[in-house]
């Protein structure tokens, strides 16, 4: 019997080495609040039933509804959200990998060094964030999505600003699970952040020389970051008008995301979370970070801008329910068409007569 001959396809080099990334995280990560085997099996549970009972609520408040069996909610420690989170990274990075691989001028070892160093960044940035994400919804992870809801960050919150576990549990549900509805029950939504990132890669000059450049340029940017410019935005690091578009748009899509969430658990929230106000009212204050070094972190890794997110699409998704109602509203979601550009996220107005 002849034998068969297998050919071995040779793997394509990462341009960002994720098992470094995830190393690095995870030998960084602080670790969490001190809590009893008993204490830690009760958030847990106590979490999934959070979830559960938020799905309910928000899926009656938006008329959004999803399939929960294939976006399923899993309580992880800090460790396994940096390992989540990489992986996230991953999908989205593809594109970007792509066109490095591509790209002629950068010798294998300065693209070994350079997934190397990349690895570390990225895994430094996740170990800062590890301890600071409360619930993270997963899009991009197969079939549909996953719900991440990172228990010791939700139980140091809730001691750290003393209000009752289950309200704040619950809480944090309504903002995560109104995720989980926007992307299980808006089938296209996924696809067009991911093709949003991918035209941003492919416009992307890589040459060697203009990486340099890039390199430079976020160098100075952490100076003017460090600085307290507070325009400094790493929309300075783009290199072409069609870049910034792109960002302008990605942009415009989370501030939806993120304000549509917000508004959500403003509308829900008073009525199924008792302590809503007082949690608000101090949810508020740790937001804005406690000294300058944690907020300078938090702008040069866009978390003040996510900040302005919150607040600019919450305005955005009450104005339009004002002038058209939660029905006018939900055109929003028919078609990637009908999704807000940056400008009509400050003029609702104007989405209003270009779409409704």
């Amino acid at each position: 019997m002849a034998g068969r001959t297998v050919v071995v396809m040779p793997r394509r080099r990462s341009a960002i080495d994720w098992s470094i990334a995830v190393k690095t995280g995870q030998s960084f990560v602080q670790p969490g609040p001190t809590v009893s085997a008993e204490q830690a099996a009760d958030a847990v549970a106590g979490l999934h039933a959070a979830a559960e009972r938020a799905r309910t609520h928000v899926s009656d408040f938006t008329g959004l509804h999803a399939d929960p069996t294939r976006t399923p909610v899993l309580v992880v420690d800090r460790p396994s959200w940096i390992k989540a989170a990489v992986e996230g990274f991953a999908v989205l990075a593809g594109p970007l990998e792509q066109r490095l691989a591509e790209a002629k001028g950068v010798s294998p070892l300065a693209r070994m060094a350079g997934a190397h160093v990349t690895g570390l960044e990225v895994g430094a940035m996740l170990a800062f964030l590890s301890n600071k994400v409360l619930g993270q919804f997963d899009p991009f992870n197969e079939p549909a999505g996953r719900l991440l809801l990172v228990a010791p960050n939700i139980v140091a919150a809730e001691r750290e600003l003393d209000v009752p576990p289950a309200d704040f549990r619950l809480w944090v549900c309504l903002h995560e699970e109104t995720h989980r509805l926007q992307f299980g029950g808006v089938p296209w939504l996924a696809d067009h952040i991911r093709n949003q990132v991918a035209t941003l890669a492919e416009s992307a000059d890589l040459q060697g020389a203009d990486l340099v450049k890039v390199v430079d340029d976020g160098l100075g940017l952490v100076w003017r970051l460090v600085r307290g410019e507070e325009e400094a935005s790493l929309l300075d690091l783009m290199q072409s008008d069609e870049q910034r578009l792109v960002v302008e748009r990605i942009t415009a899509v989370m501030s939806l995301l993120e304000g549509h969430a917000d508004v959500v658990m403003d509308g829900v929230g008073p009525e199924v979370v008792p302590s809503v106000a007082t949690m608000r009212e101090r949810l508020g204050k740790r937001r804005k970070g406690r000294g300058p070094i944690d907020r300078t972190v938090r702008r040069l890794l866009g978390l003040e801008a996510k900040m302005r997110q919150y607040r600019d699409g919450a305005a955005f998704v009450r104005a339009v329910i004002d002038r058209a109602g939660h029905d006018g509203f939900s055109a929003v979601w028919t078609s990637p068409e009908h999704l807000p550009t940056a400008a009509e996220i400050a003029d609702p107005a104007h989405w209003c007569r270009r779409v409704l």
